[in-house]
């Protein structure tokens, strides 16, 4: 086993009973991304000096003998639309091309309290818009598992870097599926925590009522443990929730004895792949096998969510986006005649068609005479969604299903159809509108590539999320199986 394959907890241990180091962590990292970074275009940036600064110091503490975190020497990567200080920070757009952060988002000063190393920052859909990792203004990423194929988006290089072995852990932020999906199509865990329960700032805000930050790691025990690490109330971010933050490894008992799960019919019906139907079936066996029961229960308003999660994140779009206009910071036209066309040329040149498309629609359905008819009727489905959590958490501990609806497509595939490209959501987004906890794991293959199971849980239950996905984890194999790369 190489140190990039130990679990977060057996790396603690060899980094205190000094059989590793963790400047040696972070050179087998950049060993790894060496080999398979050129056909798996993950990274956009990497920091190799403050990596091995910071592994240094941590060697050092460990050296005289003080108590480090968990985190402490783990390399890690972190998606590029979170401000990293003196680290280029570009969500994958032209316009940020050239932005160096001046300070450190609040998940990064946690990592970096916590002594983690930051590798480096990863590829994704420019400014989150998109579900291949194909928006991106720089380069697509490709899929570990099949290099022809998606890795997913928008966190894609996230998932992507840790199914290639590259880094021990991600971050990405997940807006409507963005962690779920591409860690479904990588075969690595993605969990999406409650909206509020981790701080947004220092996050490129794409849709603010949406947008939520969470890791990508290749096992449920890791998730937890970095969960641990940037979860919490933060007095920057006015949506952040002030609620006690459990131990969330101490959740993980491996005894699902009594749960009860309920599997949406919309989730399993018309649409989803017969073969991912298939595995995520054969999990609920699993469950069976350790004592939980399912039955199947109807979430009636999941045929509305794509069309209500596209018009209220773009309208969010339309308006966070407005402060990119060549003027404060980013890419400026060159020689415009006037303010306006300074305006025009500049966002026409510093983004790329997807964006370009969610801010028109997003435009369009905010503006005088569109309002009611869209949006705010939009806003009224969003509510009737969360009805539906609602009332199924009222009989249920948690709810399961795929977490998309295939397996990983091939690249160019779907570019030129973005409504083909949109309903990938499908599974994910009506969790994200209720703004509720989820998290994906792999439970299986499907012409020898990974299937997602979602598991999803009440608002701030995350240790019941954890638990169930653990204790599937623990009696399975489907986790510990790698990319040939």
């Amino acid at each position: 086993m190489t140190p990039l394959e130990m679990s977060i907890s057996e790396l603690k241990q060899a980094l205190t009973d000094r059989k590793l180091s963790a400047s040696e962590l972070a050179d087998a990292s950049y060993r790894r991304i060496a080999e398979t970074d050129e056909r798996v275009q993950a990274f956009l940036t990497l920091n190799e000096e403050g990596a091995h600064e910071q592994a240094s110091l941590t060697d050092g503490r460990i050296a005289q003998g003080e108590a480090v975190d968990i985190l402490a020497g783990v390399p890690a990567g972190i998606k590029d639309n979170i401000v990293t200080v003196g680290l280029r920070t570009t969500c994958a757009s032209r316009f940020l091309d050239n932005y160096n952060p001046i300070y450190d988002g609040t998940v990064s000063r946690k990592l970096r309290d916590a002594q983690v190393v930051t590798i480096g920052k990863l590829n994704m859909d420019e400014f989150a818009m998109g579900g291949s990792n194909e928006n991106s203004a720089f380069k697509s990423t490709r899929n570990p598992w099949d290099l022809e194929r998606v890795p997913g988006g928008s966190s894609g290089g996230s998932a992507a870097a840790v199914a290639a072995g590259q880094v021990s852990f991600a971050l990405g932020s997940d807006t409507g599926g963005s962690i779920r999906q591409p860690a479904s199509y990588c075969g690595v865990v993605g969990l999406k925590p409650t909206y509020g329960l981790v701080s947004r700032f220092g996050l490129v805000a794409f849709a603010s009522s949406l947008d939520q930050i969470g890791p990508l790691t290749r096992s449920v025990e890791d998730a937890a443990h970095v969960l641990q690490a940037i979860a919490g109330y933060d007095k920057m971010d006015s949506t952040s929730a002030d609620v006690s933050i459990p131990e969330y490894a101490e959740a993980l008992t491996g005894d699902v004895k009594g749960l009860r799960i309920g599997v949406p019919k919309e989730y399993i019906g018309q649409g989803v792949d017969p073969k991912v139907k298939e595995a995520v079936l054969a999990a609920l066996n699993v469950f069976e096998s350790l004592g939980a029961t399912w039955e199947e229960v109807s979430m009636p308003h999941t045929d509305y969510a794509v069309a209500t999660y596209y018009l209220l994140a773009s309208s969010e779009a339309s308006s966070n986006l407005a402060r990119f206009d060549g003027v404060r910071y980013g890419v400026r036209a060159d020689n415009p005649d006037n303010l306006l066309q300074l305006y025009h040329e500049s966002r026409s040149q510093g983004f790329g068609p997807e964006v370009k498309r969610r801010i028109m629609l997003g435009t369009y359905a905010l503006s005088s005479g569109y309002y009611d008819a869209y949006y705010l009727k939009a806003q009224k489905v969003r509510t009737l969604i969360k009805q539906d959590f609602d009332e199924a958490f009222n009989q249920y501990d948690i709810l399961l299903g795929p977490t998309a609806p295939t397996t990983a497509f091939r690249l160019g595939e779907q570019i030129d159809d973005p409504l083909a490209m949109y309903l990938n959501d499908i599974l994910t987004i009506p969790v994200s509108l209720a703004g509720v906890p989820a998290i994906s794991i792999p439970c299986g293959l499907a012409d020898g590539l990974p299937v997602g199971l979602q598991l999803i849980g009440k608002a701030f239950q995350e240790t019941t999320v954890l638990r169930a996905a653990h204790a599937f984890e623990q009696h399975t194999e489907y986790h510990k199986l790698r990319p040939q790369l």
